[in-house]
């Protein structure tokens, strides 16, 4: 399961026509990955979770993704986003929360109810992201007198 496709899908290297390229494709799936882990920073886990796949099969499709870029990059190939068994999420299908303790946002499935904890550091002080819609607190900590304001930091 992806967020949704991207709207850049070849890269190659500066100066050379695409036909004289050699290519690497990499697939929608490996695409995902790469931005969970690499760019987003999640945690194995937590992108596995994302992606509904078991931890193990996240493992593989990111070290074939890594293995795919690092072959493009070092012998000047073109990279060809494309294909692949991959189902584009529903945005409704996921909430979004943030802890503020360390910063760290992660997405949860409706239906699982409120974690009661955050994946990264443990802290109890998490919300619903203002991005999402949720409620974040602007002022102070909870005892604190902190003020709700919704859909705003």
């Amino acid at each position: 399961m992806i967020d949704g496709e991207p709207s850049v899908t070849y890269f190659k290297p500066r100066g050379v026509p695409l036909t004289e390229l050699e290519k690497v494709s990499l697939a929608m799936d490996e695409f995902e990955a790469l931005r969970l882990k690499d760019l987003e920073g999640l945690e194995q886990e937590q992108a596995a979770t994302t992606m509904k796949v078991s931890q193990p099969t996240f493992h593989r499709i990111l070290d074939s993704a890594h293995k795919k870029v690092a072959d493009a990059l070092v012998k000047g190939k073109a990279i060809r986003i494309e294909g692949g068994d991959y189902v584009i999420r529903e945005k409704e299908e996921e909430r979004l929360f943030k802890c503020y303790e360390c910063e760290n946002e992660w997405q949860e499935p409706y239906g699982t109810g409120r974690p009661s904890e955050c994946p990264k550091c443990n802290s109890m002080n998490i919300h619903r992201a203002p991005s999402d819609g949720g409620y974040a607190r602007i002022f102070g900590g909870r005892g604190l007198g902190g003020r709700w304001r919704h859909g705003q930091n």
